[in-house]
C-alpha cells in the first residue's frame, strides 16, 4: 500500500537532515529546552516539536509558510505537512 502525500512532499528531491549536532535553533538562543526535532524541509532549520514548550517548528510553519518538516529523531524517518495535516513514513 503506498504511503499517503501531498503537493508539497512530492515536490521533494531529497530530505533534509539536521547540519552538524542536532539542536533546536531557537532555543539555543533563549537557553531552553525541548523535547523532539524537526527539520524543515524547505530552508533546513532544526527547529523543536509541538511537545516542547516553544514549539518552534510550528510557530516557524505558521512564520514562514513552509509545509512541511521530517523528524530530526534518530531511527525516526518520516515528513509531516501542516498545511495539509499529512503524515507519511519515507
Amino acid at each position: 500500500m503506498k504511503a499517503k502525500t501531498c503537493a508539497h512532499m512530492d515536490q521533494l528531491e531529497t530530505i533534509r537532515t539536521p547540519e552538524g549536532e542536532a539542536v533546536c535553533a531557537e532555543c539555543v538562543k533563549t537557553g531552553s529546552r525541548w523535547v523532539h526535532l524537526r527539520t524543515c524541509q524547505s530552508c533546513g532549520t532544526t527547529l523543536c516539536c509541538d511537545s516542547s514548550p516553544n514549539r518552534h517548528a510550528t510557530r516557524h510553519f505558521q512564520a514562514d509558510g513552509h509545509p512541511v518538516v521530517a523528524s530530526a529523531e534518530p531511527g525516526e524517518q518520516w515528513l509531516w505537512c501542516y498545511e495539509h495535516q499529512l503524515f507519511t513514513p519515507y
